[in-house]
């Protein structure tokens, strides 16, 4: 029983993180032509089923992540912040591997001194103190990035129950995460350590997801309500945003909004 409760814990953060990857800052909805055609060139293999499955994951997100994040809101902006610099900080344990599988040693330099700085002088993460000092945040990276920028494929775009949408590339990417890619998984869940229990991981996981659903409550909603087809607009979405991360644009895409509270709350 123990097993089965841990798998769906880990199936309901994952969720987390995948939904709210879709909300603007701002609320918009931006289907260009060039979003479009971006969207067009993976194929759908399944996307019967596909739809089915994300009706399927549109019912959790609507019964359990937006109540919880609409609670989380309510939260003092100090403890917001905290949270959400924390769990920017821990997710450089897997953009400083990834920078340097891609080549970008310069910020896989400035990411390793963030992440000891913050670690120890900002006290685990919970103050940005790096960027006192003039490291400025940087885009996060991920093994389904890599392998992109590799020259690997997409594959078929599919839908997972409660984990979302996808693609076989970045799905091979995240078994990366769970195979020693990823160092805080490793600390907690794969290797038994007297600091850390395996529910630091699935919190952490769980606390990342409902901050950033909480951050796009808005957003999401307006996605929803001026989009004929939801299913298509979180397809065409998803792909575009994975385009630019891969081949790191500069260009704004509106799908997420990742940003700290304080900026957030002073729009």
């Amino acid at each position: 029983m123990k097993k089965i409760l841990t798998i769906l814990t880990i199936s309901v953060i994952l969720q987390s993180l995948t939904l709210s990857a879709y909300a603007g800052s701002d609320g918009t909805l931006d289907l260009n032509n060039k979003a479009k055609e971006q969207s067009a060139e993976v194929k759908d293999c399944f996307e019967t089923v596909n739809r089915g499955i994300f009706a399927f994951n549109q019912g959790l997100d609507k019964v359990f992540f937006k109540p919880v994040a609409k609670v989380y809101r309510f939260l003092p902006k100090p403890i917001r912040s905290g949270t959400s610099n924390a769990i920017s900080n821990l997710s450089n344990v897997v953009t400083i591997p990834n920078n340097v599988l891609q080549g970008q040693f310069k910020e896989a330099g400035i990411n390793s001194l963030r992440f000891s700085i913050n670690t120890t002088l900002g006290i685990a993460g919970i103050f940005d103190v790096a960027s006192y000092y003039g490291l400025n945040k940087l885009d996060k990276e991920d093994y389904g990035q890599t392998l992109g920028t590799w020259g690997v494929k997409e594959g078929c775009y599919f839908v997972l129950p409660v984990l979302g949408p996808t693609t076989v590339r970045d799905s091979v990417g995240s078994i990366f995460n769970f195979s020693g890619g990823d160092a805080w998984y490793n600390v907690t869940v794969a290797n038994n350590t007297k600091y850390f229990e395996n529910s630091d991981y699935y919190y952490s996981r769980l606390t990342a997801g409902i901050d950033f659903r909480a951050k796009n409550l808005e957003a999401f909603d307006s996605l929803e309500n001026n989009s004929l087809d939801l299913y298509a607009s979180v397809r065409s979405l998803y792909l575009q945003d994975r385009k630019r991360k891969i081949e790191n644009l500069d260009e704004k895409t509106e799908t997420m909004n990742d940003d700290d509270w304080e900026e957030i709350d002073t729009q």
